[in-house]
Parts: structure tokens; C-alpha cells; sequence
């Protein structure tokens, strides 16, 4: 049996350990010996991009996508997948050291995707990204940021899915726009909190792998509706 190789580890600022580790070609992120993504299980993370991006699949199309969380690349690969040549990707990871790992010992892995022309790597806290972009919003945003409500790597990061973090987001999409949020399970409380920010909200099914039965993960599509301004004007 092939043994797990350490290959690079950081600390994140809850002070967790947050490690890369190698086992027979497969790559996964642990903090404090929890895994909290492996390369094996990515069909959600892939579809987490499609899905997000569908809309905006036309080749004459310019959508301008925002993805939370590079991760291990996966999202990433599903957005370029899915988007035309002419699409704007920007891509916001906490930690460089991720940003690293994924342009060396992952580069085999989707590493090549952050040399495609149309991605953006921002090396800071999403929701500042989130929070500053409403002047200048996006068509989708993309979010898989830590465990969802029960942060492992930074404890501020639950914030982003309370009431006030997902206004953050409403305002930080056009009208018309798509939010798509990953999470491990379904979530009642935030799908009540993303249709009172007015969202149209799906909350759809995500295998764990492509051959799994059944959808465990949820994946949260909340779309602003075209007449989202009127309506926040008469609030």
C-alpha cells in the first residue's frame, strides 16, 4: 500500500494546521488532520461551475463570474468549461499557499486552468471581493468557502451565509444574476434567508461521485430576479 506523503502545509488563522497531502496520485486538503476536499470526490465542485455558469454558456456571451475558493481547482475547470472565450473569471483564495499548490504539485491536476487568459487570481477574503464588487457587479457568483456554517479554517467565514453576507452577495450580482452556493447537506435556514433577500432559490441535488445514487450535497442556485432594482428601490 502506497503511504500518504505530506507535501506542503500552512497555517490558517484560526491557527488549524492546513496541509497538502499525496496519496497514489490523488491530492487532498486537511486541516488538522480533517480532510476538507479530496480529488476524488469533485462532481459536485464540477457541477457546482456548470451549473452556476449555464446560462452563460454562448460563445458571444461576456459574463463576468466570480468563484469563491479555488480549492483544488475543480469549480474552476467546470466554469471554463462551460463559459465562451470571451468571459471574465476571477478567481479569490484566502490562502497563496493554495494558489501555489495548485500551479505546482497539483499542476497536473487542473493547475493549468490558472493559465487560461480569462481567469484572475485575487489573493484576499472573498467577501471583501463580495462587498466591494457592488458597484461593479457580476452575472454569477460562485461560492464553496470553507464547511459552509461550521468553519474549519476561518471562523468569520460563516458570516458570508447569514443574512447580512448573503445581501452582501444579492448586491453584488446583476439583475438577472446567479448565485450558486455548495453545501454538504440541505441547509433550511439559509434557503429561507436567500428567498427573503428576494432570491428565486433551487435547491438542487449533488452526487458525492459520478456513479453515487443519490445527490447528498446541495447545491443552492439562487437567481436575482431581471426586476431585482425596481424592487429594492421600493424597499
Amino acid at each position: 500500500m502506497k503511504p500518504n506523503v505530506t507535501l506542503a502545509e500552512t497555517t490558517t488563522p484560526n491557527g488549524a494546521r492546513m496541509t497538502l497531502v499525496e496519496h497514489d496520485g490523488n491530492f487532498c486538503i486537511r486541516v488538522n488532520g480533517q480532510p476538507l476536499m479530496h480529488s476524488l470526490v469533485a462532481t459536485s465542485e464540477i457541477k457546482l461551475g456548470t451549473l452556476g455558469c449555464e446560462r452563460h454558456s454562448a460563445k458571444d456571451l461576456k459574463p463576468k463570474v466570480l468563484i469563491g475558493g479555488l480549492g483544488l481547482g475543480f469549480t474552476l475547470e467546470g466554469v471554463l468549461q462551460t463559459t465562451g472565450p470571451k468571459a471574465q473569471v476571477d478567481v479569490v483564495e484566502l490562502f497563496p499557499e493554495i494558489v501555489e499548490w495548485n500551479r505546482t504539485f497539483m499542476a497536473d491536476l487542473n493547475g493549468a486552468a490558472l493559465k487560461d487568459p480569462r481567469v484572475e487570481v485575487l489573493e484576499e477574503d472573498v467577501r471583501d471581493v463580495i462587498i466591494r464588487s457592488a458597484k461593479t457587479p457580476y452575472d454569477v457568483i460562485l461560492l464553496d468557502i470553507d464547511n459552509n456554517t461550521t468553519a474549519m479554517v476561518k471562523v468569520e467565514n460563516h458570516q458570508l451565509y447569514e443574512k447580512l453576507g448573503i445581501q452582501e452577495t444579492w448586491d453584488a450580482l446583476r439583475p438577472g444574476g446567479r448565485a450558486a452556493i455548495w453545501f454538504a447537506g440541505p441547509d433550511v435556514k439559509v434557503e429561507r434567508l436567500l428567498r427573503k433577500v428576494g432570491f428565486n432559490v433551487q435547491a438542487v441535488p449533488a452526487k458525492v461521485y459520478a456513479s453515487s445514487k443519490n445527490g447528498a450535497y446541495r447545491i443552492y442556485v439562487a437567481d436575482k430576479p431581471l426586476n431585482a432594482a425596481a424592487k429594492t428601490k421600493q424597499r
